[in-house]
Formats: structure tokens, sequence, C-alpha cells
């Protein structure tokens, strides 16, 4: 063959010119959409498998990780053993984050009763939570190979504890698309003192095209960056500008078959629509005072409830992935600030009332049949006095083997307690769940299977659920 010939066959050439680019399938899916072209759209091929019994979720991420044994699991043994070293046979060849030595045994201060006809034990911390417990499909066997923050949200968020995965919401993103074409399809909400520990990793669309990652909304200027015109552009100037752009983008496609070039196309054009329709949907002084009040929001304050009334609105107006995280529930106990005495508290009077307000909200509205929520952090706490460095306050170290997550609406069974730990609250005795069989579970209420939502990169087909993940069809209805 000509050498001239094989050096201009490039990856370039390939997604340029031949018929199943993905640069010229995501164009036609944009022309398609706007009446401009005849293509067949990309997302034709990735619509759901078979009938969803959802379409859409709303993750609230409690960042830091909720000690589970002070919330969802009690274990009266802890009682019984308060202040004795842990049994050696628990620790022996264990890595932990900062305990050092023998930690001793470390019950919970808190009261657990049963609440609703499930008879679901919850703690005094989670009132409200305590009024909605039969909607709820409680796991107490969650677990996962990461015991620190960072990976441990990506893994969660990504399926793996590397960066460069796309997340669950982009995956989603990637395999629905958006029912609002004035929205992104993929929405996060942070409040709290800081950023989680995974950073954007946790909501980016890692090698799928960019317009599948999580768009940031904030709560203070402009709730999306960059929304409002610059100074001296009026929106029919910018009205121009785009179209003068796009023309030149569309040109830039035809030549390179790049799929970013293609999204760039996209981002442009929704960027410009969500100047109308971001501001509208962040005016809460439109919602009802009894709304405002069961949430407990006071429009135009930040706020975890400001957050959730958002994600209420964002999946009302068909956004498919609405993300909350909520960072301070990291209670290792090195002072009042991080201790189950003080921080665990305030944590849960942040969160709780607004938890339930959201799921009362969207059963209310005919939305929570159809709507996953998913509550929890990225791993659970030791039932040990982490006691880092002598430390006179109470806290719980790092804890992968065992954590407690739940999940409402979108044919989930509501009501069920799932899964089961040992007398101290450290090892699963029964129905282990991992990071991978919840994705899969998701995956599956949303019409997906999970081993056939792929995307080739790097010279195979990757998933959400890697090479792993079953599908708990007990959770379901």
């Amino acid at each position: 063959m000509d050498p001239n010939r094989l050096r201009s066959t490039t990856r370039r050439w390939f997604l340029k010119d031949c018929s199943v680019g993905l640069g010229a399938l995501a164009l036609g899916q944009l022309l398609a959409r706007d009446g401009l072209g005849q293509g067949t759209s990309a997302q034709t091929a990735r619509l759901p498998h078979f009938t969803p019994k959802a379409k859409r979720v709303i993750y609230l991420h409690m960042a830091g990780s909720p000690s589970q044994l002070d919330l969802f699991d009690y274990k009266p043994k802890l009682e019984e053993l308060d202040g004795q070293p842990i049994p050696a046979s628990f620790i022996e060849n264990e890595r932990f984050a900062f305990i050092k030595g023998t930690p001793t045994v470390l019950p919970s201060p808190y009261g657990f009763a049963r609440h609703g006809e499930s008879g679901a034990e919850l703690s005094e911390l989670l009132p409200h939570t305590a009024g909605i417990a039969d909607k709820l499909t409680i796991v107490r066997s969650m677990h996962t190979d990461q015991f620190n923050h960072a990976p441990a949200q990506i893994f969660l968020n990504t399926g793996s504890p590397m960066i460069g995965r796309p997340s669950f919401g982009s995956w989603l993103s990637y395999g629905l698309g958006s029912d609002n074409e004035n929205l992104p399809s993929f929405v996060v909400m942070i409040s709290g003192s800081y950023l989680p520990s995974g950073g954007s990793s946790c909501w980016g669309s890692g090698f799928l095209p960019t317009i599948h990652q999580g768009v940031q909304f904030r709560s203070k200027g402009d709730p999306v960056l960059f929304l409002s015109n610059p100074e001296g552009m009026d929106r029919a100037s910018r009205r121009r500008s785009l179209d003068t752009l796009s023309e030149l983008n569309r040109k830039r496609l035809e030549e390179s078959g790049d799929d970013e070039v293609a999204t760039r196309i996209a981002q442009y054009e929704l960027s410009y629509k969500m100047q109308t329709s971001v501001p509208e949907l962040s005016d809460l002084s439109t919602e009802s005072q009894a709304t405002l009040d069961l949430y407990g929001v006071t429009p135009g304050q930040a706020s975890y409830a400001s957050n959730a009334l958002m994600a209420r609105r964002l999946v009302e107006r068909g956004v498919r992935f609405v993300q909350l995280y909520h960072w301070g529930w990291d209670s290792h106990g090195t002072n009042p600030g991080d201790d189950i005495i003080t921080s665990l508290p305030q944590r849960c009077q942040e969160t709780d009332r607004a938890t339930a307000a959201l799921i009362t909200d969207l059963e209310q509205r005919g939305l929570l049949e159809d709507t996953i929520v998913v509550w929890g952090g990225e791993f659970g706490r030791t039932p040990m006095n982490e006691k880092r460095n002598g430390s006179k306050f109470f806290g719980r170290d790092h804890h992968p083997h065992a954590f407690t997550m739940w999940m409402a609406g979108g044919g989930f069974q509501p009501g069920l307690t799932h899964g089961a730990t040992d007398e101290l609250g450290y090892f699963i005795t029964e129905d282990p769940v991992s990071v991978h069989d919840l994705h899969a579970t998701l995956l599956n209420q949303l019409g997906f299977d999970h081993e056939r939502l792929t995307y080739p990169h790097q010279g195979r087909d990757f998933r959400l659920t890697d090479v792993e993940g079953n599908v708990l069809h007990d959770l379901l209805t």
C-alpha cells in the first residue's frame, strides 16, 4: 500500500469521513433536533434497554461519611463493652486511616426507636426521617474498597477510585439526555464548609463527551458561572455572537470530525437558553409559604434545605440527575467541630428536615414514583473511639467494611431494611451490597442493562460497573 496513504489514514480522518463518525452523529443529532438535517440521532442507540421504573435520580451525598452506628444501625452490644479494648480478632491485619494501637469500643450516645409499620430502627437525631421510614429502602450492608475520602467518593460516584472515569450522572446523561432543552441533564449543588474531597472528579464526564459532565449551580452570584452577559452586551448582541461562533464551529466540525466541537456547539446554545431558564428556576420566593416551611427554607439564604428544594424544582423541569453534596460528616472526634456529640447533631439538624421534606414533596406532586432518591456517604465509621493523640472527644475512624445507605421511590421497595452486620457493627453478616451492585441496580430501575450501557475508550468498551455488579432484585418492588 502507498505509505503516504497510510500516514494520512488517521483517527481524525476516520472521525471526519466515515459515516459512523462520532462528530457526524453528534452534529446530526443537533441538526435533527433543530429541524436542519435528516441524520439519525446518536441518542436513538441509547434509549433504555427495557421499560424503566424511574426517569430521574436525586442523589444526596453526605460527604465525609455519617456514622451508621449513631443513625441507622443500633448495636446494644457496644454499650455492654463500652470502653473495653475491641477483640483482637476484629482488627487483626486491619488498616485504619488514623487509629493507632488497640482502640476501645464506643457505644452510641443516642437513643434508637422503631418507626412506622415497617418498624425501621432509627436514631433520635433523625426525627423527620423517622416520619418517612415506611417510604425508605434502608441498606445496612453496603461496603467499599476504599477507606480515604477522595478515592472513596470518586469510587462511589464513578465506579473506580482512579480519576478519569465518567460519573453516574454523566452515564445517565449519556444514556437518556435531558427532558428540558433549556437546562443541563446533570446538575450539582454543594453545601457545608468544604467541597467534597474528590472534587469535580465526582461529577466529571471522564472520557464521555464533556456535554455530559455535571453543571454546578451556585448559591452566590450567577447560579452558573458566566451566565450573565458581559457589561455592554445585550441579549440580541449575544445571540448574534453565538450564531457567528456556531457557524465557525460547524465548519470546524466538518473539517475535523471532533465530537468535542459538536459538544461545544451544544454547550454554547444551552448556555444561551439557560440565561432565561435558570434565574426563574433559582427564584425560590415563587414557592408557597407552606412549601418553604416544609423544607425550612428562607429564600435568598444558601443552605442544604434550599438545595433540596431546588432539586425538586430541577427534576420537575426534566433534569435527569441532581446531586447534592453536604460536607461535614467526618466525625473523627479531634475537637467539637468533628465529634459525634457536637458535630453530628449539627449535621443532622442541617439536613434531616429538608431530606424528609423532599420525599414528602415529591410524593405529593406525583414525582416520587418515577424518581429515585439516594442518601448516604462514601463509607462508614468504626465501632471504636478513634481517640487520635489522646483526644478527650468522641469520634469514629473511617470504616469500609460496613455502612448504611437508603433509597426511596423509583420502584425500590418501601419499608424494607436489607442486610445486617455483626453485634459490633464491624462486619457484614447478611446480604452484602457493593458499590457496583448499587450502580447496577440503579441503572436497572432507569431501564438499562448495566452490562450493555457502554462506551468505547482506549480499545475496549467501558461501563459504569466495570466487570462487576449484580442487580439486587430483593430491593425492588
